[in-house]
């Protein structure tokens, strides 16, 4: 499996790579105070009632860049910096976790898919490795061609997850960058900031789905080897 490695390693390397541009203009336009001087907490209460969405819950979460809509508790969770800053990067990050409760409540078909695709990807994110080092283990046997597939199908299953996250986090970001423009939370110097802050989030989610897709074109090409 030495090509699992390979892809793991550049992957990741890339991923690494994009974190730390995300948090380089996190912290710079963390430091561009935004003329509305609304905290991340505001804008988010702002928004959620410009749609008219009373029943989401906007608390203060622990952590850096930890930022997130959970919809089966209907919660916007902020991380601190977020929640109180009066800045750019709060602004931008707190409207995109809003876009995702604004597609809760309107339904977005790729969230509702992705959120149904949760408890299957719980199981197969703790199995698939496992199975498919057993039917390498196994190879001699049918057995093992069996526990790669069933190990092939599971990854696929995860590689599906990351791919339907795109249009989510991508549509998100639309919404929140339109509403911004919208409600003149930010100027036309700090829309450029918010876009470019999200657009660095955006391909944190990016490089996860393609390198998913290249693990298991991996795996798929092994099995047909075998």
């Amino acid at each position: 499996m030495s090509g699992f490695w390979i892809i793991a390693i550049i992957f990741g390397g890339l991923g690494a790579m994009v974190s730390m541009r995300l948090k380089q203009k996190f912290a710079r336009y963390s430091a561009m105070p935004t003329s509305s001087g609304l905290s991340g907490a505001e804008v988010a209460q702002q928004m959620l009632a410009s749609y008219n969405i009373y029943n989401v819950k906007i608390q203060q979460g622990r952590g850096l860049l930890t930022d997130h809509y959970n919809p089966k508790n209907r919660t916007v969770v902020l991380s601190p910096a977020v929640y109180h800053g009066r800045n750019v990067a709060a602004a931008a990050v707190a409207a995109h976790e809003c876009g995702h409760a604004v597609q809760h409540a309107t339904n977005y078909a790729f969230l509702r898919f992705r959120s149904s695709m949760v408890p299957l990807v719980k199981v197969s994110s703790n199995l698939w490795l496992w199975l498919i080092m057993g039917g390498m283990f196994l190879q001699a046997s049918p057995f093992g061609g069996t526990l790669l597939n069933v190990g092939i199908a599971l990854f696929a299953v995860a590689t599906l997850f990351s791919l339907v996250t795109l249009p989510v986090e991508f549509d998100a970001t639309h919404r929140a960058i339109a509403w911004l423009d919208r409600a003149r939370i930010t100027n036309d110097k700090e829309h450029v900031g918010a876009k470019d802050a999200l657009k660095w989030a955006a391909r944190t989610y990016v490089v996860a789905a393609v390198g998913s897709v290249a693990q298991l074109l991996y795996f798929i090409g092994m099995s047909n080897r075998r």
